[in-house]
């Protein structure tokens, strides 16, 4: 990956949640948990989904810049939404520490070497990772899920 190519990842990671807010601008507060398309994560559901995904994330980072070999462990995002009731939640708090988590680990991206996006680690789904393999992941997460939350709005308006 290029240092532009890099760049650009970054510049799209920072503007997650921007992308996120402006999807759930206009969406109707009281059907924020309503399923609109059938099997498909609901708009609060996504939004604590994108809470706890960031909080793992960004701590993945941290252990492939810090650690020597670290291993990063994948998890059940189906089983977290059920057990940690993100159904009944309200999103205020979750948008809070998405932003948060982008922002603070935005800083730690702005600062790298190139040889720290070279730090290689072994993720327990996926195998060989390394920081550049994170950058293209998240760099989408975020819009991937604003996406989501703009055809769950027109899902509703039908």
């Amino acid at each position: 990956m290029t240092p532009e190519q890099r760049s650009a990842l970054i510049a799209r990671y920072l503007d997650g949640p921007d992308e996120v807010d402006r999807a759930l601008d206009g969406f109707p507060a009281d059907r924020l948990t309503a399923h609109p398309i059938p099997g498909k994560w609901s708009a609060a559901e996504i939004v604590h989904h994108l809470a706890d995904s960031e909080t793992q994330s960004a701590t993945r980072l941290r252990k492939l810049l810090v650690e020597p070999h670290p291993v990063l462990q994948g998890y059940d995002q189906d089983l977290w939404a059920a057990r940690l009731h993100y159904e009944s939640r309200p999103i205020g708090p979750a948008l809070a520490a998405f932003r948060a988590a982008r922002e603070t680990t935005g800083q730690l991206l702005l600062t790298m070497s190139d040889s720290d996006w070279r730090h290689l680690g072994w993720h327990s789904d996926a195998g060989s990772y390394h920081a550049e393999r994170w950058l293209e992941i998240y760099a989408a997460h975020a819009h991937d899920h604003a996406a989501q939350i703009r055809r769950l709005r027109e899902a509703l308006a039908r």
